[in-house]
């Protein structure tokens, strides 16, 4: 078994510090063909425990940016993110993984899906690597919870798009994340198709009490959130 980051068992733990999340002068800068571009410039950021966020603003306003830090699948330039109470940003890639794997959901405009395995194993495949015992079994129960139960051995390919985000958003909910990071997830979908993932994704979330950080360019979507903020100028306002 890998090496544990210092402090990685208190993530998450029933004494963590209130908020579930908390950013502070995060920066992100990136190299651009005229020179350094920043992207994120001293944001700051609280997530409740429970809460759900819609995330709003224009095309390359640094939305992707800010849930891929979160997410650990990028490094900050400046800054520093806490996940119950615990930095994030010093973790190394084996411990972010695990803080990924057994704590956070992350949902994409693409699917994402492994097209050689079906539904089933695909969902199944993070369980496994987090040693769940019954892997499989969870993975049906949470097809079953999206309405894929009787898809469950069908390949992605064998799906429509809708019957593939909702197979993400199986595997992205089966582990049963405390955080669910959600970018765009109805994008590659028409609106009523969209309009049925996003049904199951709030009725998901308030099953389990998930803390919802949605990246959206739907106002309505957004609405549906108990808070708003806007990406404006690299921060963040309430919108």
């Amino acid at each position: 078994m890998d090496a544990k980051t210092p402090h990685e068992d208190t993530l998450f733990s029933p004494g963590h510090v209130d908020p579930l999340v908390r950013v502070r002068g995060l920066g992100l800068t990136l190299p651009g063909p005229t020179g350094p571009v920043n992207i994120l410039a001293g944001l700051d950021l609280d997530l409740d425990a429970g809460e759900s966020v819609g995330l709003v603003g224009p095309s390359g306003s640094g939305k992707t940016s800010l849930l891929m830090l979160l997410a650990g699948l990028e490094r900050p330039s400046a800054g520093g993110i806490r996940i119950g109470g615990v930095p994030i940003e010093g973790m190394d890639e084996d411990g972010l993984a695990r803080l990924r794997r057994q704590r956070i959901g992350i949902v994409f405009q693409s699917f994402h899906l492994i097209g050689s395995m079906t539904a089933a194993q695909n969902v199944a495949v993070p369980l496994e690597l987090a040693g769940v015992a019954d892997a499989r079994a969870r993975a049906v129960a949470a097809l079953e919870a999206v309405g894929l139960g009787h898809r469950m051995d069908h390949l992605p390919g064998m799906l429509s798009g809708g019957e593939q985000q909702r197979g993400a958003l199986a595997r992205a909910f089966a582990p049963r994340p405390a955080l669910l990071l959600a970018d765009e997830p109805t994008g590659n979908l028409d609106q009523a198709t969209g309009a049925v993932v996003m049904e199951q994704l709030f009725a998901l979330r308030a099953r389990f009490g998930t803390t919802l950080f949605l990246v959206t360019h739907d106002p309505a979507l957004a609405a549906r959130c108990d808070r708003i903020l806007r990406m404006r100028d690299g921060g963040l306002a309430a919108a």
